[in-house]
């Protein structure tokens, strides 16, 4: 049996400046500082998770804030570029009080499938949508500054641009166990799993579009959710027998990743759910100080040296 991938396990974007991006995410979208480390992979450049109260996979936002100073991308085929957060049915009319009330321009709400969707930016220029679903039934978080009733539930999909969405379908039907949900114009639509919000997928074609270039304003890759280190290992070797280079299996501390490009030039990830964010903070205390993984230890004070302070809000 083929293994199966099942829903949007975190979307990492690359970011400017580190406060804007934590006053942005937890001060205006109510999201949680789940973690804050660095990439691990550039030990003087944060890497930001926020998401709901226990770090939820499908709840995962991440960032690299490369610095106010840093090149600016630019949003085109080959990447993801809208990222489509979940809310309750009922909430949208707080949520257009509330982007109003932050002086954010914004689009909608209108409507696409059966949904209502409200979109804007935030202060990188990385497009967000919030879509309003009836069938919804994530618990959110209790935040103390967002009611319960109107938190963000997680993700509800992602929209992939693609020169045409053929392939990239192709890869996610045959081989990651997506299926085809619904279809209007060039906007495709896949779900995995038992779909619902957190499984979707559009794809979008734009055979006439510029190429996306990475930069502070662009998102640098979806994850996948596996369910284990087993099934991971199992979808590695079936996709390197069916042709993709695929990474070895690298150790995330909070989860374990593969990661290889798809078709179109989207950098995908398959990540485990576990460990998980509580590995090494209680649920208390999750995002409150700089965590580093063992290896890193050693090498802390000048990692926190190079790395501008930042502060959640209502902290300062």
């Amino acid at each position: 049996m083929e293994p199966k991938t099942h829903g949007i396990h975190h979307i990492t974007a690359i970011a400017g400046d580190p406060q804007k991006n934590v006053d942005f995410y937890v001060g205006i979208l109510g999201l949680r500082m789940v973690k804050k480390t660095v990439n691990f992979d550039d030990l003087y450049t944060y890497h930001l998770y926020y998401g709901d109260e226990n770090g939820s996979p499908g709840t995962i936002m991440t960032f690299f804030p490369w610095t106010s100073k840093a090149r600016h991308g630019r949003v085109g085929v080959g990447q993801l570029t809208v990222t489509s957060f979940s809310i309750p049915a009922g909430a949208m009319g707080y949520w257009i009080d509330r982007v109003n009330k932050h002086d954010i321009d914004f689009k909608g709400p209108g409507s696409r499938f059966d949904e209502e969707v409200l979109t804007f930016h935030d202060p990188d220029g990385i497009e967000l949508e919030l879509v309003c679903s009836a069938t919804e039934s994530r618990a959110g978080w209790d935040n103390g500054q967002i009611p319960l009733e109107n938190s963000i539930r997680g993700f509800y999909h992602v929209t992939l641009s693609e020169e045409g969405y053929e392939r990239t379908a192709g890869l996610m039907e045959t081989h990651l166990g997506f299926h085809k949900v619904n279809e209007s114009g060039n906007r495709l639509r896949l779900a995995s799993g038992e779909r619902g919000p957190g499984t979707f997928v559009d794809i979008l074609s734009l055979p006439d579009a510029q190429p996306g270039i990475m930069g502070v304003g662009a998102v640098h890759h979806v994850a996948w959710r596996i369910s284990d280190a087993n099934s991971q290992l199992d979808i590695r070797d079936y996709l390197l027998q069916v042709g993709y280079e695929v990474t070895p299996v690298m150790d995330r501390f909070y989860f374990h990743s593969i990661y290889f490009r798809e078709p179109g030039g989207v950098l995908f990830e398959i990540a485990t759910d576990p460990p998980g964010f509580t590995v090494d903070e209680e649920i208390e205390k999750l995002g409150t100080d700089l965590k580093l993984p063992d290896w890193l230890e050693e090498k802390r004070s000048v990692i926190e040296e190079n790395l501008l302070p930042i502060t959640l809000p209502g902290k300062r």
